[in-house]
């Protein structure tokens, strides 16, 4: 199973049924990546790998005066973008199906390519970049976010390395996504693929934060195993998962640590 038929299946549709919990993920990162994006008020803006649509619709607040274009490879969840996106509040949003590697973008057509988080599952990564580079302007800006190395003692790996087995199954989406998540977790493989697509002014920083699971131990369960759907799970697994979530527990939900980088380049002059 590819990337591309894990987006547009059931890993797809649960992302696109379930926005406001994969938003809460990653919403630790959004000051950082907009900062690095650096918008201005009559920017032209793609956003790559664009989900159901909450960065698109940052970056059309902070470019009122521009155009924001939303792109992604999931059916389900541009369908979601399209349906959260109130088109009288943002009139300049747009949003389009399709692959960013050979997406036929207008060349020069936008100031700042940003992704939160949607880079890492391209089939060719230096393919991919040398196609997003071609659509800014020259001297046009690349932000994005991509996951650092899970560290086998974080947080985050051991309470869903936990889940997952005590749950005792593997899924081959759900494998493949985690493998190209995986694809961009090397700064030395960051530069060497965007200086392989021409960018310039490369820089990486280290943001680390937590991200929210549930609003308790049982909830975040429930949201786990359904991210499989039809998947049957005895009383005893869930109650040991929710033993296992436990410790992670806090007034503000549960909270598992994470880093990504902050990846910055811009399009030579």
């Amino acid at each position: 199973m590819t990337v591309t038929d894990a987006w547009n299946g059931p890993i797809g549709r649960h992302w696109a049924d379930h926005p406001e919990r994969y938003d809460a993920m990653v919403a630790a990162f959004d000051e950082p990546l907009f900062d690095a994006a650096a918008i201005g008020p009559e920017d032209h803006v793609v956003d790559i790998g664009c989900g159901s649509g909450v960065s698109t619709r940052i970056a059309a607040r902070r470019a009122p005066g521009g155009r924001v274009t939303g792109v992604d490879v999931s059916v389900p969840l541009v369908e979601r973008a399209r349906a959260l996106t109130d088109s009288a509040a943002f009139p300049s949003v747009t949003y389009e199906l399709g692959d960013a590697q050979v997406h036929p973008f207008e060349p020069d057509g936008y100031d700042v390519a940003i992704s939160r988080g949607g880079v890492m599952f391209f089939a060719d990564h230096v393919a991919a970049f040398t196609n997003i580079a071609r659509a800014l302007r020259p001297g046009g800006r690349l932000a994005f976010i991509c996951p650092q190395p899970a560290s086998p003692d974080g947080a985050e790996r051991k309470a869903l390395g936990l889940l997952a087995s005590l749950l005792g199954r593997e899924h081959a989406a759900e494998n493949a996504v985690a493998v190209a998540m995986a694809s961009l977790s090397d700064p030395e493989r960051v530069r060497q693929v965007l200086d392989g697509a021409g960018f310039e002014g490369i820089g990486l920083t280290s943001v680390t934060s937590t991200t929210c699971w549930g609003r308790d131990a049982a909830d975040a369960v429930d949201f786990f195993v359904s991210r499989t759907p039809g998947l049957t799970v005895s009383d005893a697994t869930r109650a040991a998962m929710t033993d296992a979530l436990l410790p992670y527990e806090t007034a503000e939900g549960v909270l598992l640590g994470a880093g990504v980088w902050v990846v910055s380049a811009r399009r030579p002059l």
